[in-house]
C-alpha cells in the first residue's frame, strides 16, 4: 500500500490523502477539497485515481468531488446515512464494509459518530496499521461536534473503538491542528513532558512536514485519551467545582470537550 499525504496549505489545514495499489497504480482519495493537488499529485505518481471517500458529509471535505469526479471519473464512497446529504454517491458504507483498491490494498470501515452522526473512517492493516480518521480523531485531539454532532457519541467512539486499535496504529486526520491541540493538553494537564516534547519539536513546521502520531502516542499526549489522569482532573475542577473526587471518564471527556469548544 502507497500512501501520500497532500497539504492543502488552505485557511482550514486540511489534509488530503491517496492510498494506491502499487502493483496496479489505482488510487482512491480521501476527502479531497483541493481536488487540483490531489489530481497533480497522482500524476505526478503515476497513479490512477478511481474512487473517492468521504469521511462525512462537510463541505470541507466533499467539495473537490465534482471536480475529481469530471477529470477522472472516479466513483465517490461514503457512509450510507450521509449520502443522501452529500450527492452524487455511488456506494454508501457500512460499518464492517471492505473498500478494496486495485489488488492488494483493503480497508475495513469503522461506523465512528460524534463530529457528525454519519462519519466513516477507514483502517489499512498491511506491514504497517493506518487510519484515516477524517474529523473524528485529530493528532492530540478529538472533532467538535458544532454541526450536526454529538459528544456523548464522540465519546462512545474514543473509548469503544479508537482506543482499542493497536498502539502501532497511524493516525491520519482531516487537519492539521496539532500545535493547538497540544497546547490544550498542556494548558489541562501542564506536567505532561511527551506533551510539551512533542510541541517544541512541532515548533516552525508546517503541514508538509507535521509529524505522523500513533494511537500509542495519543494515549500519552491527547486530553481526551487521557481522561483518568490525577492531574488532568485536578485541574478540570478549578473550571467545574462540581466534578466529582472520582469523576467518570465520560464526565470528564465531555466537560474537556466543552472547555475546547470554547478555547
Amino acid at each position: 500500500m502507497l500512501i501520500e499525504r497532500i497539504w492543502a496549505a488552505n485557511a482550514y489545514r486540511n489534509f488530503h490523502y491517496l492510498i494506491a495499489c502499487p502493483e496496479t497504480g489505482e488510487a482512491l482519495a480521501v476527502d479531497p477539497l483541493d481536488h487540483g493537488k490531489c489530481l497533480a499529485v497522482a500524476r505526478a505518481r503515476g497513479f490512477s485515481i478511481t474512487q473517492i471517500l468521504n469521511t462525512h458529509e462537510h463541505l470541507d471535505h466533499t467539495g473537490g468531488n465534482e471536480g475529481l469526479r469530471a477529470a477522472t471519473g472516479a466513483k465517490v464512497l461514503a457512509h450510507a446515512g450521509a449520502a443522501a446529504r452529500i450527492g452524487g454517491v455511488d456506494r454508501g458504507l457500512s460499518r464492517g464494509d471492505t473498500i478494496r483498491v486495485g489488488r492488494s490494498v483493503e480497508l475495513e470501515c469503522l461506523d465512528t459518530p460524534g463530529h457528525t452522526m454519519a462519519h466513516v473512517c477507514v483502517l489499512a492493516r498491511s506491514e504497517t496499521t493506518e487510519l484515516f480518521c477524517g474529523d473524528t480523531l485529530f493528532n492530540a485531539g478529538a472533532g467538535n461536534c458544532h454541526n450536526g454532532g454529538d459528544p456523548g457519541l464522540l465519546y462512545e467512539t474514543f473509548v469503544n473503538q479508537l482506543a482499542r486499535l493497536p498502539e502501532a496504529t497511524r493516525i491520519h486526520p482531516g487537519h492539521d491542528y496539532l500545535a493547538r491541540n497540544l497546547a490544550f493538553t498542556l494548558d489541562r494537564e501542564p506536567g505532561n513532558r511527551e506533551a510539551a516534547a512533542l510541541l517544541e519539536a512541532t515548533r516552525g513546521l508546517d503541514g508538509d512536514t507535521a509529524p505522523i502520531t500513533t494511537i500509542g502516542d495519543e494515549k500519552r499526549v491527547n486530553a481526551f485519551f487521557r481522561l483518568q489522569s490525577a492531574a488532568l482532573i485536578e485541574r478540570l475542577r478549578e473550571r467545574f467545582a462540581d466534578l466529582d473526587e472520582d469523576p467518570d471518564p465520560r464526565v470528564v471527556f465531555l466537560r474537556l470537550r466543552e472547555l475546547r469548544n470554547h478555547w
